[in-house]
């Protein structure tokens, strides 16, 4: 759960990044009742997230001194998120995004409803808490990408940049006072207090979504159905070359960077002998490393490309992770601790904005789910392998491993860079290019699209050239096969051609037309000395 909110800061850190700046207070969508109230009730669940945490880890060291136990406590909440992000993201790209939210935030508080009862009855052992975790971590896995979207339904659209901002603030602060509330409660109180808590702060953000009545959208299309929305949105990450660099630098950090999570508790435990409110201020110190990061992210990006700036932070968190090896002075380890939540907040921050960049806003919650999917994959992995390292042989030699495969990975950027890529200035409003004159039932397909360039034989290498970038616009859209063929009976006549599954894929291909789609498209035009401009032309299978 905890790397559930962190992806939640890491976003709107992106995306405030990547919006245009307001010229509004950075206060103003405070003054929005519904916006208001769902940022207090959100903060005051992530406190109870962050709570929970630190309740189950600290429940598992006490039930199984083994370390995979306390290693499978991280992948057992990175699972649900590896299984279930890409699906939560199709369905909030084609459902009612609130009751979607709502009923995710009903399962949260039946699950962690049920772990308080368990608890107060003595019933707790290492199963019902991975259990737990992973029911916990599944109702996250179903928030995430409708919480990502739903906030331009908030506020007005001047507004968007410091809503985003505020809710990155309401994220780390939750961050920075959770773990250290969760160790006292738990010092005190025991373990089913802590649990009962965290379900009570759900009910604030159910309240609250429950009240809130959002602006229908008007749909001139029928809706998606799941699978072919699925493949749609695999479809669109697989022509987003960004993307792709994204997902390899994402496996290549945190497969590696996941091992200070998972052990962090056992080194709390048995490396320095705390008890839960120890534990609590070394998770606090990440938070507050995390907001520190938060705050100076923007200037350090005015000096820094994202490929520098990750590159850096990478190596910052390395020598974290190495420190947490050896260091077992409480606080000088707490100071490595500040570092480590302000590169994790920093890599986080880099990785969504390049996703953020190259997603348009039909996709977006599917294009994101992805990144999750391979984010939390990731952990998941990790995790079972550093606890497994840990179990063979020793902390130090476990988390010294990570921190060499750490330096290994940043590597990458030699092959996979975001700083040279030009999708990262993409312009993705959409622009609507609907073909509404012909009448072909919607299931009819596969469609052939056919278009006809007519081009100078000066112009036929620099128009090749140029037409290579629509297979990546037509295929984003949906396109299954795409090609380019020169008529050898008619010198410097082309056709351009690509085959969609049915009518409607391409009625939605067209609707979803973003600004960059039609620039690229208006210089392949610019080729075209055929009079008019190239038209389409449909051939579609016959009926059997």
């Amino acid at each position: 759960m905890a790397q559930v909110n962190d992806i939640h800061a890491a976003t709107a850190q992106a995306a405030a990044v990547t919006t245009q700046p307001a010229a509004v207070s950075s206060w103003q969508p405070l003054r929005n009742p519904i916006f208001r109230m769902l940022w207090i009730a959100t903060v005051v669940s992530n406190i109870g997230s962050w709570m929970n945490d630190v309740g189950v880890n600290w429940t598992m060291l006490t039930l199984s001194a083994d370390p995979l136990s306390v290693a499978m406590v991280q992948a057992a909440s990175s699972l649900p998120m590896f299984l279930f992000a890409l699906p939560s993201g199709v369905m909030a790209d084609i459902v009612d995004r609130r009751k979607y939210l709502l009923f995710s935030q009903v399962w949260v508080f039946i699950a962690a409803a049920g772990l308080t009862l368990l608890s107060l009855a003595g019933y707790v052992t290492p199963t019902v808490l991975l259990i737990a975790a992973f029911l916990l971590s599944t109702g996250a896995a179903m928030s995430s990408p409708p919480f990502q979207a739903i906030v331009p339904d908030l506020v007005e659209k001047n507004e968007l940049a410091p809503a985003i901002a505020l809710n990155s603030l309401g994220i780390n602060i939750s961050r920075a006072i959770g773990p250290a509330l969760g160790g006292l409660v738990l010092s005190f109180a025991g373990p089913w207090v802590v649990f009962m808590l965290n379900a009570l702060s759900v009910l604030g953000v159910a309240w609250v979504l429950y009240r809130w009545k959002a602006e229908p959208s008007i749909q001139r299309l029928p809706p998606e159905h799941f699978f072919p929305a699925v493949r749609a949105g695999l479809r669109y990450v697989h022509a987003a070359p960004v993307l792709r660099n994204v997902l390899v630098r994402t496996v290549a950090f945190f497969l590696f960077g996941s091992a200070a999570w998972a052990l962090l508790p056992l080194v709390a435990r048995r490396e320095l002998g705390l008890g839960p409110g120890g534990y609590g201020i070394m998770l606090a110190c990440i938070g507050i490393g995390a907001i520190f990061g938060a705050v100076l992210l923007p200037g350090l990006r005015k000096r820094l490309n994202p490929d520098r700036l990750m590159v850096l932070t990478s190596l910052f968190y390395a020598a974290a992770m190495l420190a947490l090896a050896f260091v077992r002075h409480f606080w000088l380890l707490n100071a490595f601790l500040f570092i480590t939540g302000f590169a994790w907040i920093a890599v986080l921050s880099t990785l969504n904005m390049g996703a953020q960049r190259s997603a348009a806003k039909w996709v977006k919650a599917r294009a994101l789910a992805v990144y999750l999917t391979v984010f939390f994959g990731s952990m998941t992995v990790g995790s079972a392998i550093w606890g497994q390292l840990a179990s063979h042989f020793t902390l130090p030699v476990s988390l010294c491993v990570a921190t060499v495969g750490m330096v290994l990975a940043s590597l990458t950027v030699l092959r996979w860079r975001l700083d040279e890529n030009p999708d990262l200035n993409l312009d993705l409003r959409e622009v609507d290019n609907l073909a509404r004159t012909l009448d072909v039932s919607h299931e009819r397909g596969p469609i052939m699209v056919v278009y006809e360039y007519q081009i100078d034989a000066d112009d036929v290498y620099d128009f090749v050239l140029s037409i290579q970038e629509m297979r990546r616009v037509r295929q984003r859209g949906g396109a299954l096969s795409w090609s380019v063929y020169e008529d050898i009976q008619r010198p410097g006549i082309f056709l351009e051609t690509f085959v969609i599954g049915t009518w409607i894929e391409h009625l939605r291909q067209q609707e979803r037309h973003t600004a960059n789609d039609l620039l690229i498209q208006s210089k392949v035009y610019a080729f075209h000395r055929g009079g008019e401009l190239p038209r389409a032309r449909y051939l579609i299978a016959p009926i059997t």
